[in-house]
């Protein structure tokens, strides 16, 4: 939520670097085939598996959190794009 808040006021740098920030996350998933790199880590101290069970999230929403937060993160992606456009012109 912070990407669009920093667009919505003008400070596009930092809007651009966080979207920079998470980006680098996106790429540890995507180099670990979509899964945490600490999910192993917390599942050696439990012997549960919901999908909520390394994350301090409701469960439905633990189940597609990629999917809503990833909507999210492009949908801040597009905006600041859209406002650094704008304030081009």
């Amino acid at each position: 939520m912070a990407i669009p808040a920093y667009s919505a006021t003008g400070n596009l740098p930092v809007a651009w670097a966080l979207i920079g920030i998470v980006l680098l996350e996106v790429i540890v998933l995507v180099a670990n085939r979509m899964r945490c790199p600490l999910t192993d880590v917390a599942g050696r101290y439990t012997s549960e598996r919901q999908d909520n069970f390394d994350i301090y999230l409701p469960l439905w929403l633990a189940r597609h959190n990629k999917d809503v937060f990833g909507g999210l993160y492009v949908a801040g992606i597009v905006y600041t794009a859209w406002v650094s456009v704008h304030a081009a012109t």
